[in-house]
């Protein structure tokens, strides 16, 4: 039969003095210089089976099919996976892959993993947790680990997950476990984005402050969805101004006002215009603004409050650059943080 004829015809100037025995019985012949140099650890078996010079010598390769041990010996004589050959990858990935990472070939194990990964499914995430897990394959890790929590139902039907629930406390702990960070990841992320989502609202009312009062005025329209949103704080100042528990209780009131006043305060934190007894620059006419600065130059600021200014100001720079504001300069605290952030080695994947 053709599929077992002797790899001599890939070296025809060289005869085969290796014997390459499988599990069922069957005997492949190979060149041991072709099987040393492919990998370190055939040569060192290589090494111990000879016994004599030019003596030929008998290895075997257990634990997989003699399809799939013919596959591998033919990737190693061709030294890499070429188009034709990712069919046969695709055939015995998952014995090519444990083959590989016994015999320490590198450049087949990261072909076999890929191929491996590429076509993942519920039914296998189990069985390829555990080989990628015994194999050292991250890359499979991530992805089982990945499709486990995304459509655990149809992994539970799965037998080897059955077969991990009788038999295998261990394996069946670590996918819960799996599970339970992925859960806690997603709730992170949520709470990120609902943080950065406060951030961003937070650098709009304070765009909407120096709008409302920039020497122009605030001509927008309440019904003009394009404008900042002004309408709100207009209504939150004229509360503020009218209302009668501040009035009555200097330094209280009520919560909308409480809440005005920390606008004015965030807002005084993030200006950069000068004061209005400065000459030059052209003074800030928000309310309040030179009373909170003065408060600062004189009181330090608690490190919660100055966290909440960076975070501010980053999320008003971002807002810019990805409206298309080019020309706007990026305050200093960002620049200074996004050169931590580079110099840390942060902007790698975590």
């Amino acid at each position: 039969m053709t599929r077992w004829a002797d790899l001599d015809a890939l070296r025809p100037a060289v005869a085969a003095d290796v014997q390459v025995v499988t599990s069922d019985g069957k005997s492949i012949a190979a060149h041991s210089f072709v099987l040393g140099t492919a990998s370190p650890v055939l040569e060192r078996m290589i090494e111990r089976a000879r016994r004599g010079w030019n003596a030929e010598c008998t290895i075997r390769v257990l634990g997989v099919s003699s399809d799939a041990v013919f596959a591998f010996l033919q990737l190693l004589y061709a030294s890499r996976v070429t188009p034709e050959d990712e069919e046969v990858v695709t055939a015995h990935g998952p014995q090519l892959l444990a083959l590989s990472h016994a015999y320490r070939i590198g450049w087949l194990k990261r072909a076999a993993e890929a191929s491996v990964t590429a076509r993942l499914t519920p039914e296998h995430a189990v069985d390829m947790l555990k080989l990628a897990r015994l194999c050292d394959a991250p890359r499979l890790y991530l992805r089982c680990a990945r499709l486990a929590a995304k459509d655990f139902a149809a992994v539970e039907r799965s037998d080897g997950w059955r077969f991990a629930r009788r038999h295998d406390a261990a394996l069946e702990l670590e996918i819960l476990q799996l599970l339970e960070d992925a859960d806690q990841r997603r709730e992170r992320w949520a709470r990120e984005r609902a943080s950065r989502e406060a951030y961003r609202q937070l650098g709009e009312a304070m765009d909407s402050l120096e709008h409302i009062f920039s020497d122009d005025g605030c001509s927008c329209a309440d019904a003009d969805a394009d404008a900042p949103p002004c309408r709100g704080l207009r209504l939150l100042m004229r509360h503020y101004a009218t209302c009668g528990a501040r009035k009555a209780a200097p330094g209280g009131g009520c919560t909308r006002c409480k809440r005005m006043v920390q606008l004015f305060r965030l807002h005084a934190s993030v200006c950069d215009r000068a004061a209005p007894h400065n000459d030059g620059d052209h003074p800030c006419r928000v309310p309040l603004c030179s009373h909170f600065k003065g408060k600062m130059r004189a009181e330090k600021a608690d490190k919660t409050w100055r966290l909440l200014v960076k975070k501010v100001t980053r999320a008003r720079a971002m807002s810019r650059l990805a409206a298309g504001r080019e020309r706007e300069v990026v305050p200093e605290v960002v620049a200074a943080s996004w050169a931590r952030y580079s110099s840390s080695g942060g902007a790698r994947l975590r």
